[in-house]
This record gives structure tokens, sequence and C-alpha cells, in this order.
């Protein structure tokens, strides 16, 4: 395992080509300034990649899942240090950073795995012709991965587009580049040169890179700058998988226990602070269970501030996006039961918050929120949840808590989303995917079906020639041979 360099001169805080200054969450402490890579470094990068493509892509399918699997092992012996990286950098508890971790080593290990059987279909014509489908690369993959849970979802898509024979270029996000550019230096060498690079960069670096000649990109991260690189794709050609932001509802029935359904509330509101793609983002309780439900959920989050056990957001400007949109609900009649005010001290922490009274014309119920904040609103029935649960432009995620069969099926039919969970905010077997809807995004991420993104198509038609009808030579040659059998009989 390569040594992972750490040290890096603080600079004060820039937005200029000096590079990304990046603050410790938790204090506001100048950690380092991480230099931003030039036009002429993305240019190379791409370059190098595509001279790279032709041999990876040649390369045997179980010899390239070898090399995946090695830079598993790799990252599994870099795990406490990166994980160490990952919390000075984004402010995430390193217990938490090493689930992450090793959440990316198992997704290494399964593509490793799934690579070498992934195939094609066939289809029979007549009895001398056949149909078959060859998966072939698509070439040159961007990969830009977000910061909130920065090696595993990078190493879903690593693992998949380096699997299937395609050679990568991986901009990290900004808000975590020291990490990022250590991650690269951890899984490259498991790979010929050229196969994975890793750039530094913010949202410039990103759209060059979007803007290059590239076959696939691959991003994670916001609406807003999905769709430009949706935009961008559609100029170069490029294959698009995103997924982006979310407004993920949570739909507790009348029939269910409201101290669990707060639980549940509690998790998928707080857990990372609310950083997380798939978080409960709004709530919509049944009237008859509401009042035990918001006491609960109070609690909860009460006792996570009370314990000091909320991380920090990522850095100050993510929590003004909270705080905005919090001080709107409370502008149009929201009420803060728990949380909801800036603490005391440095860094950009914001307290479990947990705000009554929503409706759906605030900002907190119709936006991402990317923060500790659990919005609730009080409907009458079922079908009022669900209605308003419905809504929006995201189409992500849902969950809903119910015991009654038939509003499940009612809304696993009628929610406009890429996933539907019930009765469990979290979970999912290993290898899951969706295709999120909406503004959340488009294409497959993760399991199998990501292999599929990251490969092109090619049909194969095969059939015998017709028989040839023997010339003059050919007979006489048969008749000689004839003859001389029948000497040698005799």
């Amino acid at each position: 395992m390569p040594t992972i360099a750490t040290e890096t001169t603080a600079r004060p805080d820039t937005a200029d080509s000096s590079g990304i200054t990046i603050r410790n969450p938790r204090t506001g402490d100048v950690l380092w300034t991480v230099p931003e890579a030039e036009p002429e470094a993305v240019s190379h990068a791409v370059e190098v990649a595509r001279s790279a493509a032709p041999d990876w892509a040649s390369t045997a399918p179980a010899q390239r899942a070898a090399a995946v699997r090695a830079a598993a092992k790799a990252l599994a012996a870099a795990a406490q240090e990166l994980a160490e990286l990952n919390a000075s950098e984004t402010g995430r508890p390193v217990e938490e950073s090493l689930a992450g971790i090793g959440a990316g080593v198992a997704t290494l290990e399964q593509y490793a795995e799934l690579g070498p059987v992934h195939r094609g279909h066939s289809l029979r014509g007549n009895r001398l012709a056949s149909d078959y489908t060859v998966a072939e690369p698509r070439g040159v993959a961007v990969l830009l991965t977000p910061w909130n849970d920065p090696v595993a979802v990078a190493c879903g898509l690593i693992g998949a587009a380096l699997a299937t024979g395609n050679t990568v270029v991986h901009k990290p996000s900004e808000r975590c580049p020291r990490l990022g550019e250590a991650l690269g230096e951890v899984l490259a060498p498991a790979f010929p040169p050229g196969v994975f690079q890793t750039v530094s960069g913010g949202a410039g670096v990103g759209a060059l890179l979007a803007q290059s000649e590239v076959d696939v990109i691959a991003h994670v991260g916001s609406s807003a700058a999905g769709a430009r690189i949706a935009r961008a794709g559609a100029l170069t050609g490029a294959h698009v998988i995103r997924e982006n932001g979310g407004n993920d509802p949570l739909l507790v029935d009348r029939d269910v226990d409201p101290l669990w359904a707060a639980e549940q509330a509690a998790i998928g509101s707080f857990s990372n602070s609310g950083q997380i793609c798939v978080a409960v983002e709004r709530i919509y309780v049944h009237e008859d269970i509401a009042a035990e439900f918001c006491k609960a959920l109070e609690a909860e989050a009460a006792l996570r501030n009370n314990k000091g056990s909320v991380a920090p957001l990522v850095d100050l400007r993510m929590r003004d996006e909270v705080l905005a949109q919090v001080a709107d609900a409370l502008r149009q009649g929201a009420r803060a039961v728990e949380g909801g005010a800036l603490p005391d001290g440095p860094g950009s922490f914001y307290p479990a918050t947990v705000l009554l009274g929503c409706t759906d014309s605030m900002q907190i119920m119709a936006e991402e929120t990317f923060g500790p904040v659990a919005p609730v609103q009080v409907v009458k029935s079922f079908d009022d949840g669900l209605r308003l649960a419905c809504s929006g432009r995201y189409g992500l995620a849902a969950t809903v808590l119910s015991g009654n069969i038939a509003h499940i099926q009612q809304a696993v039919a009628a929610l406009p989303v890429g996933t539907v969970k019930i009765n469990a905010v979290f979970g999912g077997a290993p290898g899951g995917a969706a295709q999120p809807r909406g503004e959340s995004g488009a294409g497959f991420g993760y399991g199998p079906e990501l292999l599929d993104e990251f490969s092109r198509v090619k049909v194969v038609h095969i059939s015998a020639p017709p028989a040839a009808a023997p010339d003059a030579a050919d007979e006489d040659s048969a008749a000689e041979r004839s003859d001389v059998e029948q000497r040698n009989e005799s």
C-alpha cells in the first residue's frame, strides 16, 4: 500500500486558482489547501485515459476482476487513514467513515465477482442461424462523486466502470479533495498506467470533464449540477448516469406504533446529520397518532442534541442553506419544538430539529434539505398523505410505515420514485439498484444493472453459408479418387 501524503500547506480561504481550502467542520480551523487541476491537466488526463482504453478493453474480464479485487484489498488496508481524512474534511465521525469505507470495499469485491459473468443474450433463428449480443465497454468514463459518503459512492461507480473495461477519470467532491486524492493513491496501483486517474477541482473542473470527448459521465450530486451535465452529454454524445437530489417523503399510517415510527423518522432524518441522498426530508403523519408520534420524535431529537451525537454539517455554506430553509418555515407558521437555532461555539454544527405545523408551501417541504431537520405535516387520511407524498419534482425514494397491505400496495403503485421502502427507512438487499425519476436523475445506480450502464451492446447475427455447387475440376478430382479406390480394392 502506498503511503498517503497528508502534508498540505494551509492558506487562507480562497475561491481563485490558488486552490481549494478546507476547514475542519468541528473547529473552523484551516486544514489545508489542495491545488485545482489546470485545464491542460484535465485534457491530458482524458487523453491518457483514451490511450489506455483499447488495451484495458481487450484485457480478459477475469484479469480486470483480479485488478479490482486487488484495489479492494488495498482500500481495506488503508481504511483507518482514509477514515481519519474523511472525518477531518467532512466532519463525519471516524466510526461512520470506517463503515462507509467498508461498504466501498464490499462494492469493489462485488463488481470483481460480477464483471466476469456479465453476459449478453441469445436468440435462435432457423436451425443454422442465431443472434447474440456482446457487451463492450463504452470507453472513457468520467466519474463525478459527492462528499457525503465519498468512498462508498465512488467505489460503486469505479468498480462497475473498471470491471466492464472502461478507463476512468475520477473527480471527487471539492469538499473532500484530499480524501479523494488519497483514495486515488490507494486504488491506482492496482491497474495499468492510465486506466484509473484522479483529478481535483471544483465545478469548473467538473464542467471541463463533462464537456470533454468522453464516452460516459456518471454523476452523484445536486440536481442543478446534474442538469448541466445532462446538457453537456447531449452535446458530446456521452452516455449520462445521474443520481441527484431528493426530497424523500415518509408516510406514517394510523395503524403503526407511534414510538417505533418516531424512531424510524429520527433515523431517517438525523443520520449523518441529515446529509444522505435518501434521508427523510418531509413527514406526513396520520392525525390519529400524530400527538404521540410528534412527542416521541421531539424526544428522539432532544436525546441526540443532549448527547452531542449530531456531527457538524460539512461546512458553513451548507449550514447557511439549512438555516435559511428553517427560517422560512418559522416565518410561515411552523414551530421548532426541538432545535432550530444555531448553537454557540466554532464549526458548522446544527442541532437535530423537529418542525411542527409544516405545510406544503414551505421550502422545507418542497426542497431538498441537507441537514438534521424533521419537518412534520399532520394529515387527515392515508389518501391525503399519499397525495402529498406523490407531489414535487424529485423522484429518488420514499418510505411508508403501515401494516395495511392495501395501503402499502396503493403506495407502491402511486409513488413516482425509484425506490419505495416499506417499514424501514434504510436497508435493502446487497446489489440492489434503482432508477431515479424526475429531477433526481436517470439510469441505474449500483447493482448488476450498473454494469449495463457502463456497457454498450453489439448484436451479432450468424448463419451458415449456402452449400457451394462443385465445379468441373472438383468433379474430375472426385472421379480420379473413385478410380484409385476401385484399383486398391481389387
